[in-house]
């Protein structure tokens, strides 16, 4: 019976990842859309105090207790260049978990919930090297007459200028 039981909890897991396969969180930051894959997203929540941190990138708004997690969060629109914008009720946090780190984007607003087929998501163009998003852009998704700019949050996280994720893998192997 219990041979069973695991075999059902390890369905269940599978058939999660199978129902976010394909599936994006799109966001507007100015007037680009973002789009982030699912399986990044561990929730969105509204916007609330942030606690800052002195001598960090300034992107870097800060850490929020999340339940008892301290989760850092960063401003998107900053970390990309673009205007700077006034928080409102439609402002959000994604919280995302990339390589056993959780981070909070803040963003504009959430746009919708889309799938991309494959075939839809065709190779970042080469853009100048003087663009700060194009070096996060994973591909571009193909929705419609519309194009997203699908977001790789390991890239987003790993960058020279902030180190989460490879920061926390440091400390696991001392």
């Amino acid at each position: 019976m219990e041979e069973n039981m695991e075999g059902l909890v390890l369905d269940a897991e599978e058939l999660e990842e199978d129902v976010r396969q394909g599936k994006f969180m799109t966001f507007r930051v100015g007037s680009d859309v973002f789009g982030i894959e699912l399986k990044y997203v561990n929730e969105i929540i509204q916007m609330q105090p942030v606690a800052p941190i002195p001598e960090v990138e300034h992107f870097i708004r800060g850490l929020i207790n999340l339940r008892g997690k301290i989760i850092p969060v960063i401003d998107v629109a900053d970390r990309f260049g673009k205007e700077p914008f006034a928080y409102n009720d439609r402002t959000c946090i994604i919280v995302i978990e990339v390589k056993n780190v959780e981070v909070g984007l803040i963003i504009e607003t959430i746009a919708e919930v889309v799938s991309i087929e494959d075939e839809d998501i065709l190779p970042p163009p080469n853009v100048s090297k003087g663009s700060t998003q194009g070096k996060f852009i994973h591909g571009i998704g193909k929705v419609g007459d519309t194009v997203k700019l699908l977001l790789d949050p390991v890239k987003l996280l790993s960058d020279d200028s902030l180190d989460f994720a490879d920061k926390q893998e440091d400390e696991e192997e001392e």
